[in-house]
């Protein structure tokens, strides 16, 4: 299994994936069903999670009921227990919408969602986050997950998202950071996937975000808090939800 979502990953575009992957989640639930752990954003009971990566593949990862990850997971449970996201209905825009998550968020939010992405068939307008077809100050909410590494002028894009958050608005920013790099590795010159993955990690990675991360975010204009959010949660509750520690980079204006 591991090495077939190696190699799914790696070689199918990532549309097509995101177009079909939810085909297969019917029999995956029936193949992982048991009592091991709990998906918190779809409900779901397994024995274990699907293994995911793109190089080294992480054991108990993907939820098979709704294709969460352990970032998605995390972040479920900060917006369940420390924002009012699910109460007030946030005029909420959604960059590159994970599958997990749409379903709920629309049900929550109605036309106060809206997702965009350039490529995703998930999404609902077509958009390139460094041109965001939106005026100043529209949006409450601005969620962008695992986006920037991908994009070629991530500082214009957080600009842009920072444009059209109102201020008083918050956000959420994850990207994958790599905390053994003071700052950020990009090399405009690599353009090879083979390249890209040696030196970003993965083949469609443009840059390797080192500890700086946040103060890009900051330089483009957002108050930025890195939360630990595993610290509120008890070591039984992070083995129950398939969880790991990834910092969860909450944004201001």
């Amino acid at each position: 299994m591991k090495r077939l979502i190696r190699f799914v990953l790696n070689r199918v575009p990532r549309s097509t994936i995101q177009r079909v992957a939810h085909l297969a989640t019917p029999v995956m639930r029936l193949l992982y069903a048991g009592r091991g752990v709990e998906c918190p954003v779809c409900g779901g009971r397994y024995r274990r999670m699907m293994p995911y990566g793109y190089g080294p593949v992480r054991s108990n990862a993907l939820c098979p009921g709704c294709l969460s990850l352990e970032r998605h997971r995390l972040l479920w449970l900060w917006l369940i227990g420390q924002s009012d996201f699910f109460v007030s209905a946030p005029h909420t825009l959604h960059v590159a919408p994970e599958r997990c998550f749409i379903g709920r968020f629309e049900r929550a939010l109605g036309e106060s969602y809206v997702t965009a992405d350039l490529e995703s068939p998930l999404a609902r307008v077509r958009m390139d986050v460094q041109a965001i077809p939106f005026p100043d100050e529209t949006f409450d909410v601005v969620i962008c997950n695992h986006i920037l590494e991908h994009v070629e002028d991530d500082r214009l894009a957080m600009r842009e998202m920072h444009r059209v958050m109102r201020t008083g608005g918050w956000g959420v920013m994850l990207s994958p950071v790599n905390p053994e790099r003071a700052t950020t590795h990009e090399d405009a010159s690599i353009t090879t996937p083979e390249g890209r993955s040696a030196a970003f990690g993965q083949h469609d990675h443009l840059r390797d975000y080192g500890r700086d991360y946040p103060d890009r975010l900051r330089e483009a204009g957002f108050r930025v808090k890195e939360i630990d959010y595993c610290d509120a949660l008890t070591t039984e509750q992070i083995a129950r939800f398939a969880l790991r520690r990834e910092t969860l980079y909450i944004v201001e204006k």
